[in-house]
């Protein structure tokens, strides 16, 4: 096995950067819908908002969970450059595998994310086909 060096985790920051500043976007673009949705829900309590409003409940907590394990990711990387950087090199192998775990987590909670998303979507194309 070849030692691990500074520029290995290094090497996911602009990666892992890029995804928090989507999931953020979700994030926001959610925050939004949410006022919206309590708006039109306070004017008229339909079956359609109650639904998209729990359906945007799980995805909130989803998006929560992906942003905590994209940045406790990010926090390894940099522990692990740190463990290099001071001589703990075996220990900078298993944070650093830990880090990658905490961003497979991430990515996995979104695609589950994206799956209640199409279910929130297909909420609304049967409304319009009522």
């Amino acid at each position: 096995m070849e030692e691990l060096t500074l520029t290995t985790p290094a090497l996911l920051f602009s990666a892992v950067s890029l995804i928090l500043l989507a999931y953020t976007n979700r994030f926001l673009s959610y925050a939004q819908l949410v006022r919206t949705l309590k708006e039109q829900y306070v004017k008229d309590h339909s079956e359609v908002a109650a639904a998209q409003i729990d359906n945007l409940r799980k995805r909130l907590y989803l998006t929560r969970s992906m942003q905590i394990l994209g940045i406790s990711s990010l926090f390894f990387c940099v522990i692990t450059m740190f463990l290099i950087y001071v001589g703990f090199y075996l220990c900078s192998v298993y944070v650093f595998g830990l880090a990658l775990l905490l961003l497979i987590g991430s990515l996995g909670v979104s695609i589950w994310e994206i799956q209640i998303s199409v279910k929130a979507l297909e909420i609304h194309l049967r409304d319009m086909e009522k």
